[in-house]
Parts: C-alpha cells; sequence; structure tokens
C-alpha cells in the first residue's frame, strides 16, 4: 500500500512538469523507485511546510533557494534563535532528481518563467526576439533546476572584489567557505585538503555516466596545448572532467543538501508557497522590522526582531527592495512608491554569462546521448537501481575547459572563454524539449537543425565569463505581483562582441583535432537566418551569427552589488548591510560586485556561508557557544506599532 501511495505521488508530481508524461520510461522509473523505497527510508526527507507561524522570528528569511537554504542551515544552529525561511514555490520532485530531465523543468511550475524585453543586440533566434530567464520557484531554487556544475570560479574574481574596496572577500578569505560546504567524491581530489573539503553537506562528484565524446574532448584539449586539471584547484585554464553537485546519481539541490537534514529542528519554519511583497521598514528609524507576503491567497506579515535577510535572487531581491522603497528615487517616484532610501544601485550593474548555442558537430558513431535511442525502461530501471546509467548525465555535460582567446592575457590564468562540452545538442531530443527550454523558433530550428534531428552529434557552447555589457531591472509597476521590466543588454559592449567571436572559432577549431578527427567530426556549416547575406567563416559573419542564438546560462548577478560607502552604486556594504537601511541585508548573486569566473552555484553557497558568519559576528559575543547558547530576546513590538506601515494591521490576517 505504501509502494501505491508513493507511485501515486510521484505521478502526480511528473504530470505538474510540462512534457514529463510524453516520456514513456517514466512511470517505470517511477515505479521502480517506489519499490526500492528510496523515499520511504530516506532519513534526510522532505522538510516540513510549517502551516502555523509565530508572529516574531529572530531572523526572517526571504527566499529558499541556493543561498537561502544555506543561511536557514546556519543560523538555526544557534538555538536560542528562532528563524523562518519563505519560499514562494513548493518541494522538489522525484523528476527534478534526474539529471538527465533537467532542461524539462524549464518553463514549468518549478520556474519563475520570466522573459526579458526583445533587443537587437542578441537573442535574434528566440521567440519573439526575448531570452527566457530561467530561475527556481522551489525549494533549492535554480540549484534544483540548474545542471549541477560545480565551478568556483578563479582566484582573481575575488581578489578584484577585494581590490574595489571589500576588504575580508579576497581569495585567501573565502576558499575556506567553499571547502565548508564541500564534501568532495572524488577521492583523488579529496587528498587536495588545500582545495577540497569532505564530510561538508554539499555533495559534489564526478559524473556516473560519460560517453566517449568526453574522453576524446579531453585528448583535443591536450593536442591544442592545454593541461588536464582540476578547474577548482591552484589553476583554472584548462580542460577538466566536470564536477557534479550530485549524490549517488541524482541531484543534490542545496534544499536536499543543507535543509533535509536539520529539518526536524524545532527552532526553524520553513513556510512553502509564500509569496514576499516588501519589506516592513520603519521611516523614522528606517529600520526593517518584518516582511508581508501572501500565503494561500492571504496577506500576511511576521516580524523580524534582528535582520530580515533578502536571499531572493538576481531578479527578486532588487524587486523587493524597490517595492519597499529601497532604489533610485526617480524610479521609485514614478511607479507611485514613496522613497525611503535613495539607493541609485538597485537592479543596475546586472551581468549574466552568454554562451552561443548551436555549435555542433556530427560524427560517424553511435557514441552520443540521443534520447531515443538511450533513454528508455532498461535505463530507467537501471538509474532507479544502480544509480547510473544515461539518466544520471546531466543532459550530456562531461567536459569543462576554461581558454584563453587573443584578448586575454594567458600569463595572468585568468581564461576570458569557457567552453561546456556535451555529448548531445539541440537536435538530440528529436528538436522538443531543448529547444523549449531555449525558446528557438520553429523556423529557426527548422532551418539549421533539423537535417540532425535523433542523429550522433556533439556540441560546445563558448561561454564569454567576464562580460563589460550591463543590464538592468526596474519595476513595471509598484504591484508586487507584476514582474519586473528586465532589459539584458548583452552585446552591447564592442568588447564582448570581440571575444565571445573568438570563442565561437576556438570551439569549432577543436574539430580539427585527431581526438576529434577519428570520431568523424564536422561542423554543421548551415548558415542561419539573418546572417546569410554574409560570407561564411568571416569574422562579419560571426559577429553576426552569435546574436541569433544567444543562449543565458542563467547566471544573473551584480544587481545589488557589494561596495564600499564611497561607491554611490553599492547597494549593500561588504559586511552584506544595505546601506541606509538597519536590521537589512542581501545574500546572493545579487551582491556580486562582478561575475565570478564560472558557473556562479558554488560561489553563491560561498557567499551564503560567509554572510551566515557575518550574521554571528554581529549577535554573538565573541566567547559564546554558538549551538547551545540561549539569546535573549528584545520586544520591540511597540516600537514596530508605531509605523505607518502597519497602520491597516487591523485589515491583515496573521
Amino acid at each position: 500500500m505504501a509502494i501505491l501511495t508513493t507511485v501515486s505521488a510521484a505521478v502526480k508530481a511528473a504530470l505538474t512538469i510540462g512534457g514529463i508524461s510524453k516520456l514513456t520510461f517514466i512511470p517505470a522509473m517511477l515505479a521502480a523507485l517506489a519499490y526500492f523505497h528510496y523515499d520511504l527510508l530516506d532519513p534526510e526527507n522532505r522538510p516540513f511546510n510549517q502551516k502555523y507561524l509565530r508572529e516574531e522570528y529572530d531572523f526572517v528569511i526571504v527566499g529558499g533557494g541556493s543561498a537561502g537554504s544555506v543561511l536557514a542551515n546556519r543560523l538555526s544552529e544557534v538555538e536560542g534563535w528562532n528563524v523562518l525561511l519563505l519560499e514562494a514555490g513548493g518541494h522538489e520532485t522525484e523528476i527534478s532528481d534526474v539529471p538527465l530531465l533537467s532542461l524539462f523543468l524549464h518553463k514549468s511550475k518549478l520556474d519563475w518563467k520570466y522573459r526579458t524585453q526583445p533587443q537587437d543586440s542578441a537573442c535574434q533566434a528566440m521567440v519573439d526576439k526575448r531570452c527566457s530567464w530561467t530561475k527556481g520557484k522551489v525549494l533549492g531554487g535554480s540549484s534544483v533546476l540548474n545542471t549541477m556544475l560545480y565551478i568556483r570560479g578563479n582566484k582573481n574574481d575575488y581578489d578584484h572584489w577585494e581590490s574595489l574596496g571589500n576588504p575580508g572577500w579576497g581569495y585567501k578569505d573565502i576558499l575556506p567557505y567553499f571547502k565548508k560546504s564541500q564534501d568532495q567524491r572524488n577521492p583523488y581530489l579529496a587528498k587536495d585538503k588545500k582545495n577540497h573539503g569532505v564530510g561538508g553537506y554539499l555533495t559534489v562528484q564526478d559524473a556516473p555516466y560519460n560517453t566517449p565524446i568526453g574522453a576524446a574532448f579531453l585528448q583535443a584539449g591536450e593536442e591544442m596545448g592545454y593541461d588536464i586539471l582540476d578547474v577548482n584547484g591552484d589553476k583554472q585554464t584548462g580542460f577538466a572532467w566536470f564536477q557534479f553537485t550530485m549524490r549517488r546519481g541524482t541531484r543534490c539541490s542545496t534544499a536536499k543538501a543543507f535543509l533535509r537534514p536539520v529539518r526536524l529542528r524545532q527552532n526553524l519554519h520553513i513556510s512553502l508557497f509564500s509569496h514576499v511583497t516588501r519589506i516592513l521598514i520603519d521611516r523614522e528609524t528606517k529600520r526593517a522590522y518584518g516582511v508581508e507576503f501572501i500565503k494561500d491567497t492571504v496577506k500576511q506579515v511576521v516580524y523580524a526582531r534582528r535582520e530580515v535577510i533578502l536571499a531572493a535572487g538576481a531578479v527578486a531581491s532588487p524587486q523587493l527592495l524597490m517595492l519597499s522603497g529601497i532604489g533610485a528615487a526617480k524610479h521609485l517616484e514614478e511607479v507611485g512608491i514613496d522613497v525611503v532610501q535613495d539607493s541609485p544601485g538597485v537592479g543596475r550593474n546586472l551581468q549574466d554569462h552568454i554562451a552561443v548555442g548551436g555549435i555542433i558537430f556530427q560524427i560517424d558513431y553511435p557514441v552520443s546521448l540521443v534520447m531515443n535511442r538511450l533513454v528508455n525502461i532498461n535505463s530507467a530501471l537501471r538509474y532507479a537501481v544502480s544509480e547510473d546509467g544515461p539518466l544520471t548525465s546531466s543532459i550530456g555535460l562531461e567536459v569543462v575547459a576554461f581558454i584563453n582567446t587573443k584578448y586575454a592575457n594567458a600569463t595572468e590564468d585568468w581564461p576570458d572563454i569557457e567552453f561546456m562540452m556535451t555529448s548531445a545538442s539541440i537536435p538530440s531530443d528529436g528538436g522538443t524539449q531543448v529547444k523549449k527550454a531555449h525558446s528557438i523558433t520553429d523556423e529557426f530550428y527548422d532551418e539549421v537543425f533539423s537535417h540532425l534531428t535523433n542523429k550522433d552529434v556533439y556540441g560546445i557552447f563558448p561561454m564569454m565569463l567576464r562580460p563589460k555589457s550591463r543590464g538592468f531591472i526596474k519595476l513595471r509597476s509598484k504591484n508586487p505581483l507584476d514582474y519586473p521590466i528586465m532589459v539584458h543588454n548583452y552585446l552591447t559592449h564592442p568588447d564582448d562582441v570581440g571575444v565571445l567571436r573568438e570563442g565561437v572559432k576556438a570551439a569549432i577549431a577543436t574539430a580539427e583535432t585527431q581526438a576529434m578527427k577519428r570520431l568523424g567530426a564536422r561542423f554543421n556549416s548551415k548558415p542561419v537566418p539573418n546572417c546569410k547575406h554574409l560570407p561564411l567563416f568571416t569574422d562579419d559573419y560571426w559577429d553576426c551569427y552569435i546574436r541569433q542564438y544567444t543562449m543565458t546560462i542563467y547566471h544573473l548577478s551584480c544587481t545589488a552589488k557589494m561596495g564600499p560607502a564611497s561607491d554611490p552604486m553599492a547597494v549593500v556594504d561588504p559586511q552584506l548591510r544595505v546601506y541606509g537601511v538597519e536590521g537589512l541585508r542581501v545574500i546572493d548573486a545579487s551582491i556580486m560586485p562582478t561575475v565570478s569566473n564560472g558557473n556562479i552555484n558554488a560561489p553563491v553557497i560561498m557567499i551564503a556561508e560567509k554572510g551566515s558568519d557575518m550574521i554571528k559576528e554581529t549577535w554573538l559575543p565573541k566567547n559564546s557557544n554558538r549551538r547551545k547558547r540561549s539569546i535573549k530576546r528584545t520586544n520591540i513590538s511597540q516600537i514596530f506599532l508605531k509605523s505607518d506601515d502597519i497602520s491597516s494591521k487591523c485589515d491583515i490576517e496573521r
């Protein structure tokens, strides 16, 4: 009976994700998972959705994503502190655990489904010429939807942050926080105790399944003069197997890593389907004292004795700041919001990593990841029983390379292009879900890729690491349920065009190595629409090409940047406290001054680890026992009651 109940629940969860029900192997996989009691025997089951909340907590965390999950864990270590985590989405599912199916989560109920304003500079192959920004609306946030790539970035990134006036953020200061979270399962890498940690909450491992194409990628890198190395070690420039946030062949989201083990803590409450609409700020004292949110269609208020912490991500965090009166005064007045703090940097400085999609190579051997060949009932049973096989592949991502274009200084070990090298590409699933996830139009797909549908191919996504273009986010209205206006400004700086063009040329050059020629690799050189008037393989053609299938890697960041008080565009100080408002911090990707050199999930977790310690240093005496000391609580509700923000308190159900 218990098995049937679990199967029923799993199938119901699967059907909430668009396109999943069309995959014939799903019922068999879910049945096998249930039979082997994965859910029933897991001692770290899903956290409870707290039905009844206290009126007041020591800390209220907004956003249960990659940063918020870490913060909730670390702050609730202090027994005397009561912590509330508010998350707009619900739980992850059995389907979201399957690495190969991550793109099926895009545009599902687990995704905020953001779309940018149309611009001529990029994303011309997308529907309505609008880029899709996938962001997790689920406990665990984007760590539930991403491809689980564990990349820390480059030492120079963090030393640069420190040089901008952010003491304590140099590489030597932040490395311990990367190691603190990590449980490195590769024994060879775990021996490097200088760079890796074991025993942390976050499991990091190599992929259980690789194709022969992955080994060929590494051989190609050696032919091109690059070392094979650990990109999270002493040096970044070179080729390597990807490291993944996986555990036993399944996704290790931050919810699974940081929240499930502590779900029985009595001082931690998690409230799901709770959409925060603004931060409550006393206009006289300029102190944040709570948040307003909607749950079950009811507007509610909860108070914070010590701090409100925004961890809602690089879109929602600046949006909430502006909705609460913190932002550029002129813009807030335009949308009818009273100004609490004139902070012109809120929503500005938007940075993202973009790559060029569609760099595809056909090969002669049946060794790539073709969905209709490898994904079936047998592979579903293999996944459920032995925790390996094609379903444990992260959409074919196998090898990462950090390379230098002619614009980089090769002596600095600060590469400017990352290759994400895959044993699959957009036509590998029959031209269905990848096309949908990337918002590629039918016309573009049919003209450029249809002849490769379900054929053996591999792909290389050249990703620009240090963009100079800057986008922005601003409010559409003062209605908190309206999505903000999102302007990407991709490729508006000419230097970005040059770097990305050279990255494409380098990606195509890999096919000329003997390692790839042995597979019969040949570039899909079909001219793309809008660029047919230009001679193939010229710089002018590539400059046009990169503006068509311009692919965000979903690394939105830097929209509430950290900086010294002398920087007028800094939103938070090096302690991550919002300038001009007490009791309020931002701790997520928003605070990055510049985006890190690589995929950003690991850096966001690091930021939350460091931010947690900063909060403890603020509120705990130096000689206190952090886990056992009971903190004397101060009732400041009388201060709260004088605020205009809750003058209509009787209309708000708590």
